[in-house]
């Protein structure tokens, strides 16, 4: 428990004066982010870092990372969507001159933890340029629901929620992190609120966010189950990898746009 504190309190003195900063800052630290979490999905894989279709990957993750005022630079006929086709593309040859080293899984694997990766990181710098409230909002439900789920569930969580994929889980710990992420939440916006949208309808987004940023963490968890692993990554000691802390972002940050917030 103490290296974890230590390990937050660290990781929170550098993230919150990036976020609060905003800018390059924030493009720069999502598309690092983005990279080591896909890296973190290289190794579980049990593939090599140092390898061209790993290469092609990290390149097509920061094609989906990169904010639409970077993609301008690039010629008219090179837009990121195509690059990120162009890559794939790559990564199925890869097939053929690789000697069956690297296959059509591999590429599969690749491929959608680019797009998981990619579009949750992106969504990260689009809800920061929309506002810091905006990013603010998002981290608060994820930061309660998490915080609120563990505390309830540990005091009184009985039901297993998904024992097959996280045993720790428990119906009263879920539906306690969305309670308290809903009033944390619903009070942060009626203080800060969030332009055009009226307080009730963030009530109701809150809960839908709360709950699919869970689903977030049990598809990550069923990721580590999958690949026979305890945590995704060791760059966070205490916490694990990229992924076991951003796996609910990742899920709630692209409905934030679904939703019409960004």
């Amino acid at each position: 428990m103490k290296q974890r504190i230590i390990t937050a309190i660290i990781a929170l003195m550098v993230f919150i004066p990036v976020i609060f900063i905003g800018g390059i800052l924030v493009d720069i630290t999502a598309v690092v982010l983005g990279l080591v979490a896909l890296s973190e999905v290289v190794i579980m894989r049990k593939k090599l870092l140092i390898s061209m279709e790993a290469i092609i990957a990290f390149l097509g993750v920061v094609c989906l990372i990169i904010p639409a005022n970077f993609s301008n630079l690039l010629p008219d006929y090179l837009s990121p969507a195509f690059l990120f086709y162009f890559l794939v593309i790559l990564l199925l040859l890869a097939t053929v001159f690789s000697k069956n080293r690297f296959n059509f899984d591999d590429v599969a694997v690749y491929t959608l933890a680019m797009l998981y990766i990619g579009f949750g990181f992106h969504y990260f710098i689009v809800a920061r340029q929309d506002s810091l409230t905006t990013l603010l909002y998002a981290l608060f439900i994820v930061w309660c629901t998490d915080s609120g789920a563990y505390f309830v569930g540990k005091y009184f969580g009985k039901h297993k929620l998904a024992k097959h994929i996280s045993p720790n889980k428990t119906w009263e710990g879920s539906i306690g992190g969305t309670v308290i992420a809903t009033i944390v939440c619903t009070i942060f916006v009626m203080f800060y609120p969030i332009s055009g949208i009226s307080t009730f309808s963030m009530l109701i987004f809150t809960i839908i966010l709360s709950i699919f940023g869970q689903l977030g963490d049990l598809v990550e968890s069923a990721l580590k189950r999958f690949y026979d692993v305890k945590d995704s990554g060791k760059i966070l000691p205490g916490h694990g990898g990229i992924l076991d802390r951003f796996d609910s972002l990742l899920f709630v940050l692209p409905l934030l746009h679904l939703l019409g917030i960004v």
